[in-house]
């Protein structure tokens, strides 16, 4: 490994490849960056945790007053470069070669690339990852499956790569600066910007980002600093880099106008997190009986606080000339079964379909098979590149609106399905897959999240069943039993037992019973893989 910058320890193994990554220049632009903003960063962390005590006490989110004249402004973003006006389809997926070229290759106007909630954060993903990106802009990608022998190359229209590095609540533990473990985000956005801005933008496209798990304008403006400074160590004009936010988290909603504001000379729009979103509205809301939701399956996008916060996010950012994107589809064909590939395909089609008449400038699947699926639907009712055009100035959302419970039952299966998924998720993740297929859903750690917040605030609350029966510690416990038995089945005993089951499920039980809510499940489970 390279000579380490002055202050800095990296305790992750090195591999053959791992020193063109870790550079002593770019371990310098780490810590620069490190030292820069590690403060900032851990105050508004802790303004986090602030804003959750007043949240656990009764306060609700809303539109903060100190901010009004930035939402009532005359402004907007930026110009936004040629090759991302077009987003009607967008694939997402981790970082392994495989997967990048696939997704690169899939048909989909751009691939969000994910070292975040789709990816483990194992030290071997994280720097692999940055050598399989690198290899995108510096060379002609290939992968031979070693398993098949089938190789897969790069071919001649590759999608637009856009980058999702971790949040800002996650540390990247194998490296230190000054004694203090490096911000996950800083080391996935830092390694990334400076092996690959000028040469991105040499084949005509640019450094392009998805920044997730933001909880107020605060936390958009240390990112918008960021971004300043990288650009300038790099010798680029302010503006290079541009960024999609994903609104995946209640209090950011109601600061939409002010995270573009901050970010506008670097904005390229926002994003409907949907799943991150039903887990952060019970999160925030977890110590209030008045917000407590009915089954996750019946939490959709077309009623109540989802539909209003979609809604005014496509008005938001088409007021800012940025581009309002849709959520994830995360189905997946089932070849082996015609009729149940039928109902995925409709299902989407008919997700998609939503999304283009409300106004978005495009959506996302996680699935190569569902790219064809949304493309049609949004060639067919957007014939032009975006709808910045679509002002939905008929919109009207406020606090009531963005804080409106679906109607729906509480039930048994409901929270059974909740136990199988939370677990076979962690399991996973727990073996460096962070991308999971379970029950012809690819999922990730956002399904674990919302699975386990629900069953806590059900607990919390002793939630009563359509069937009448209670939810207590002892009906959970012996679903959980009841249920491994049955996942034991469903993957076969063979894998189960192999697997890092009794690890997932202490994890699962853990964080879905504790007293004290724990912020991110993905906090407590990455001590288990460093």
């Amino acid at each position: 490994m390279a000579k380490l910058p002055k202050g800095m320890t990296i305790t992750g193994k090195s591999k053959p490849g791992y020193a063109r990554v870790l550079s002593p220049e770019a371990l310098a632009f780490l810590a620069t960056l490190h030292r820069a903003f590690e403060a900032e960063r851990q105050a508004l962390l802790a303004r986090r945790v602030a804003r959750a005590k007043a949240f656990d006490k009764g306060a609700l989110p809303d539109f903060l007053p100190e901010t009004a004249a930035i939402r009532a402004g005359d402004w907007k973003v930026a110009p936004i470069p040629a090759d991302i006006q077009d987003r009607r389809v967008e694939i997402t997926g981790p970082t392994d070669r495989k997967m990048v070229i696939n997704a690169l290759n899939s048909g989909a106007r751009v691939f969000m690339t994910d070292f975040e909630d789709s990816n483990s954060p194992t030290w071997d993903n994280m720097i692999q990852g940055q050598i399989n990106l690198m290899d995108r802009w510096t060379s002609d990608m290939e992968f031979t499956d070693p398993a098949s022998g089938k190789r897969y190359a790069l071919g001649q229209k590759p999608a637009v790569l856009m980058v999702r590095p971790r949040g800002w609540h996650l540390d990247e533990a194998h490296v230190k600066v000054d004694g203090k473990a490096m911000s996950g985000a800083l080391f996935d956005f830092g390694l990334y910007v400076f092996h690959n801005a000028k040469t991105s933008l040499a084949k005509r496209s640019g450094p392009y980002f998805y920044l997730p798990k933001m909880e107020s304008h605060l936390e958009a403006r240390l990112w918008n600093q960021a971004f300043v400074l990288a650009q300038s160590l790099l010798g680029l004009p302010l503006g290079t880099i541009k960024a999609t936010v994903l609104i995946e988290t209640l209090p950011a909603a109601f600061e939409m106008d002010e995270i573009i504001f901050e970010l506008r000379d670097h904005m390229a729009g926002l994003n409907c997190g949907r799943w991150d979103y039903i887990f952060s509205f019970i999160k925030t809301l977890k110590n209030n009986k008045a917000y407590v939701l009915p089954d996750r399956a019946q939490v959709v996008m077309s009623k109540a606080f989802l539909a209003a916060y979609s809604a005014l996010l496509v008005k938001t950012c088409h007021r800012r000339g940025c581009f309002a994107m849709g959520g994830m589809a995360a189905q997946i064909p089932n070849r082996k079964d015609p009729e149940a590939n039928e109902i995925a395909l409709d299902k989407v089609k008919a997700d998609k379909e939503r999304e283009a008449r409300n106004g978005h400038d495009g959506t996302w699947v996680a699935h190569p098979d569902l790219v064809p699926v949304a493309m049609t639907v949004f060639n067919d009712m957007m014939p032009t590149p975006n709808q910045l055009y679509v002002t939905r100035e008929d919109v009207q959302v406020g606090q009531k609106e963005l804080l409106e419970l679906h109607q729906g039952s509480k039930t048994e299966e409901g929270f059974r399905e909740n136990i199988r998924v939370g677990v076979q998720y962690i399991e996973a993740w727990l073996r460096g897959r962070g991308a999971v297929p379970i029950y012809n859903l690819m999922e990730d750690a956002a399904t674990a999240e919302i699975s386990r917040s629900q069953i806590w605030q059900w607990l919390r609350f002793g939630a009563k069943l359509e069937n009448g029966k209670k939810v207590t510690r002892k009906f959970f416990d012996d679903c959980l039993a009841e249920e491994m038995v049955r996942v034991r089945e469903e993957v076969t005993p063979a894998l189960y037992d192999k697997g890092r089951f009794k690890e997932a499920i202490a994890l699962f039980k853990i964080m879905s019973t504790s007293k004290n809510f724990e912020t991110f499940l993905t906090l407590s489970a990455y001590k288990k893989i460093v």
